[in-house]
Order: structure tokens, then C-alpha cells, then sequence
């Protein structure tokens, strides 16, 4: 395996001092990363102490003091540097995603990108921190709200986007006037170390003060930290939703604020009119994309029986096209899953599907041989199922599709959808402008996501990312998600001689 890219994002075997980037320390204890592609070492992270947790905190302090006085525009043009350079590292720093994540090339670099368009949007959003102006009740006032940036933003990722989705926080959140402190999957550190190694060019260029963006290693424990200190006023949350009512209760007895991006158990619902490329491209993709290791990943593809036995037979003859491997060979369709826990949560799922009855139409199973010796590659699979049975209403990360009947009208099909306590993504693929209106409709999809005729997996960074129920309800990226970063200030002022009272109250002074 050539490895040249670690060279060019300056990683080495041991990669210390990550705790601000600016100034090193000497770890006692480290984590190891080994790629799922191959099972080989790339290299080993130092994990942040309690004692160094805490320099994190007083330099991330120390720090915001300075920066929120920064005027917007100019933190935008710091974030669009950071743009240019990601520009420049884009091959290599996909190819680490690849590597040390397990997903295709092209999406490893997609993932790049997606942190590209991000910094573009924040650039033009330094700019646009808009309040309103309001007319008072009391004459010669005048009322207007502004935005204030709340300080230390934890941002918390998970291992299958280890790069876009904390740039879709920090980015918003960094030209908010907040300062960051990233606490990257401790299955994925070295992509944090090299987003970071790029980032401390760009803030040392332009003299900003040391902790504006900084970065804790470790497991559970080192979060743990982050989301029970009052000093860290806002935790944005990526992972499973087990972890996310974890730190969401957390967060809430200190009463600060969470955004969590939590599970999905995407549906796409297929109707009789719809068009059959559309469909074999959305569900194929949606479900086997990333190894089904997405958060918006096809889970359920509901079809009405009219179609059913013609889609089950052309979606199950496009599995057998399916080429599994190393996924930065851009000849195959899907790579590994990201370790061993996951492949044993991927076989308990498929025995847990044929305990409750459910039929393989296209059986899983996990890969060996020379081309496999990871131990992470498994078979994308299909399963008819029905929305009821357990396990269909738990999310699974890993490239199994339940394929679901529904008779009668688009309402039954939505009642189906809606039917799982997630509500993340979701799409309907129709030729009826009706049935696509009922779909988008406030009795239609419960999910954050609703498309028509695309897939349920991924999401450009113009619209707001995430979803209801146990989802989380955060939002994250486009629109304006950046007020989740920042205070409401309601202000007034009173330009008169006098000074009005509430009711008509009069004191005699």
C-alpha cells in the first residue's frame, strides 16, 4: 500500500502535542490506528490527560477573550484560507479518509470537498450575521437584537465522517467569534491530526490567538470531560443515539446547550410511478454506500406491491455487479466496515433478522482471503422484512437493506416510513406531483430530510443537516444553523429626556 500522502499531511508514527496544535507535550499513553482496508498500523495519536485537558481549556479561554473582538469578516477570511489550503491537500487528506476510514477514494475525497464548500459558505456568513430591528411601544426608543458568540464549542465527531462534519461545526462555529475543541472518533484520530496540522498553518500565518481551534484524544472518558464542564457552553454531538441521550442529559443537568446529530433508519418508499433508474441508483448507493456506514444511509425500501416483485428482482441482480475491496481501487463499489466490533453488530443483526422470520434474498456474510486479510469486509445484503420485526427498528451501521411491501395508498407507505423511533432522512421516488406534495406535506415524512426522486444518503451544506425524534433535533451547516452558535441579545435604547415606566408606573422624585 503506498502511504506517500501521510508524508505530504505531515504524520508520523507517533503524533504528539495535538492538544492545540501550536505547542507539544510528551504522552504517557496513545492510541493506535490501524486502517480497516488492510489492518495494517498507519500510527499512533497521544491521548489527551486530565492535566493537559485542562491546559486545552485555559488556552481555548484565553483565546476566545481575543477572537470574538475580531471583527466577522475578518475570522471569514481566515476561514477562507483554510479553504485554499484544503485545496492544495484535498488528494492526500481524501486518501487518509480512505485509508483510515474505509470508504471509497471518491468519497473520501468527497468528504474533502464537502469541508471546502463549508468554509465558502462560512466566508460569505461573516457577513451575514443579521438581528432584526423592532419599533418600540414607547416613543424615542428603538428596539433591535444582535448576536454575541457563546465561547468554548466541543464539537464531538464520529469515525464515518471524520473530517466533513467537524468543519461543518467549526467552520460556522469559528466565524461565529466561538473558539473550538474537537474531540475526534478515537477510531479515526489521525484525519483530526492532519485537518488540524493544516488549519495551525493558516492561524500561525495570520498571528491568531494560540487555542482558537484545538483537538482532545482519547475514548469515551476524554468526552466525558468536555460535556460535563460549565465552561463549555455548547456540545455539538455526532454518534449513535445511545451516545447522544448519554450527552445530552449530561449537557442538559448543567443546563448548557446541545446539538446532536444522532441515528437514522432511512426509508426510501417507491411508488408506481416511479422511474426504475431512479430507484436501483438511489437504494444501491444509499444502502452500500460507505459500507451503509452513514448516518443517512438507506436502511428500509418500501415498495408497493405492484412494483415489489420487480424491483426485489432488479435490485437483487444489481447487488451481484457489486465489487467489494480496497476502497482507494477506484474499480470497487464498497470497502470495509471500520473494525471487528462492527462486523460482529453487522453478523448479530443477521441473526437476529432470521430469528424474527425474516427471508435473505441476498445473503451477508464476512470476506476473507488475501484481498480481505483485515477481518472488516463483509457482503451488502438484502432482507425482506416487515417494519414491526425488532430489528428493522433499529439502526444497524453496516450494508443491510430490509425490503418492506406496502398495498393501497401513499398514506400506508408514509404510516410505514414514519414507523421507527428515527427521523432523520427520508425519500419517496414518484412521477406524481401529488404523491410527492402529500410526501413533503406536514402529514407527510417526520424526518429533518425529505427528497424527491434522490436518495436518502448525504446532504449539501446549503441546507440545515439532521433530524427528529430520537435523531436529536440539531441542526447543522447551511441555512441558519449558525444561531445554534451564538446568543440572542434583545436590546433598547432610549434617546428621550424621559424615562416610561411599565403601566403607567409614577414615582415621586
Amino acid at each position: 500500500m503506498n502511504t506517500s500522502f501521510l508524508k505530504k499531511l505531515d504524520l508520523h508514527k507517533k503524533n504528539e502535542g495535538t492538544w492545540t496544535g501550536l505547542k507539544s507535550y510528551k504522552s504517557e499513553a496513545f492510541i493506535e490506528s490501524h486502517s480497516p482496508v488492510d489492518g495494517n498500523l498507519i500510527g499512533s495519536v497521544s491521548v489527551t490527560s486530565k492535566k493537559d485537558y485542562e491546559k486545552v481549556i485555559s488556552k481555548a479561554g484565553k483565546a476566545f477573550v481575543e477572537w470574538r473582538k475580531i471583527p466577522a469578516p475578518k475570522r471569514g477570511e481566515i476561514v477562507r484560507q483554510y479553504g485554499d489550503e484544503l485545496r492544495k491537500y484535498k488528494e492526500p487528506l481524501g486518501q487518509l479518509v480512505s485509508y483510515e476510514m474505509g470508504k471509497s477514494l471518491q468519497e473520501g475525497l468527497g468528504e474533502v470537498q464537502e469541508m471546502i464548500d463549508i468554509c465558502d459558505f462560512a466566508v460569505g456568513l461573516s457577513r451575514q450575521l443579521y438581528g432584526l430591528s423592532m419599533h418600540s411601544e414607547r416613543p424615542n426608543h428603538r428596539m433591535y437584537e444582535q448576536w454575541h458568540p457563546l465561547g468554548i464549542v466541543g464539537i464531538i465527531s464520529a469515525f464515518n465522517f471524520p473530517v466533513a462534519v467537524w468543519s461543518w461545526n467549526a467552520m460556522i462555529a469559528i466565524v461565529c467569534g466561538n473558539v473550538c475543541i474537537w474531540k475526534a472518533s478515537e477510531k479515526a484520530p489521525l484525519c483530526a491530526v492532519a485537518c488540524q496540522n493544516i488549519l495551525h498553518k493558516v492561524l500561525k500565518a495570520n498571528k491568531v490567538p494560540e487555542g482558537v481551534s484545538c483537538i482532545i484524544t482519547g475514548d469515551y472518558k476524554v468526552g466525558e470531560w468536555l460535556t460535563r464542564d460549565r465552561r463549555v457552553p455548547l456540545i455539538s454531538a455526532t454518534g449513535s443515539t445511545q451516545m447522544g441521550k448519554i450527552v445530552g442529559a449530561a449537557v442538559a443537568e448543567r443546563l448548557g446547550r446541545s446539538l446532536l446529530e444522532l441515528g437514522g433508519n432511512n426509508a426510501i418508499i417507491v411508488t408506481p410511478s416511479a422511474d426504475f433508474n431512479l430507484v436501483l441508483t438511489g437504494a444501491l448507493f444509499g444502502a452500500v454506500g460507505t459500507c451503509g456506514q452513514r448516518c443517512t444511509s438507506t436502511r428500509r425500501l418500501i415498495v408497493h406491491e405492484d412494483m415489489y416483485d420487480e424491483v426485489k428482482a432488479k435490485l437483487t441482480k444489481a447487488y451481484g455487479q457489486l465489487k467489494i475491496g480496497n476502497p482507494l481501487d477506484s474499480k470497487n463499489h464498497v470497502g470495509p466496515l471500520i473494525d471487528k466490533m462492527a462486523v460482529n453488530n453487522y453478523l448479530n443483526a443477521l441473526a437476529a433478522a432470521e430469528e424474527q422470520g425474516a427471508v435473505f434474498l441476498v445473503e451477508g456474510g464476512v470476506l476473507n482471503g488475501k484481498n480481505f486479510k483485515s477481518g472488516c469486509y463483509v457482503k451488502p445484503c438484502i432482507i425482506e422484512a416487515k417494519n414491526e420485526m425488532p430489528i428493522v427498528q433499529h439502526e444497524t451501521f453496516a450494508p443491510i437493506l430490509y425490503l418492506l411491501k406496502y398495498k393501497g395508498s401513499i398514506e400506508n407507505a408514509i404510516a410505514i416510513q414514519n414507523d421507527v423511533p428515527q427521523g432523520l432522512s427520508s425519500a419517496i421516488m414518484t412521477t406524481n406531483l401529488r404523491e410527492a406534495e402529500q410526501f413533503l406535506s406536514c402529514a407527510g415524512s417526520d424526518c429533518g430530510i425529505a427528497n424527491v426522486n434522490i436518495g436518502t444518503s448525504g446532504a449539501e451544506i446549503g441546507g440545515a443537516f439532521g433530524g427528529e425524534k430520537e435523531t436529536g433535533g440539531g441542526r447543522e451547516s447551511g441555512s441558519d444553523s449558525w444561531k445554534a452558535y451564538m446568543r440572542r441579545q434583545t436590546n433598547t435604547i432610549n434617546y428621550s429626556t424621559t424615562l416610561p415606566l411599565a403601566q403607567g408606573i409614577k414615582f415621586d422624585l
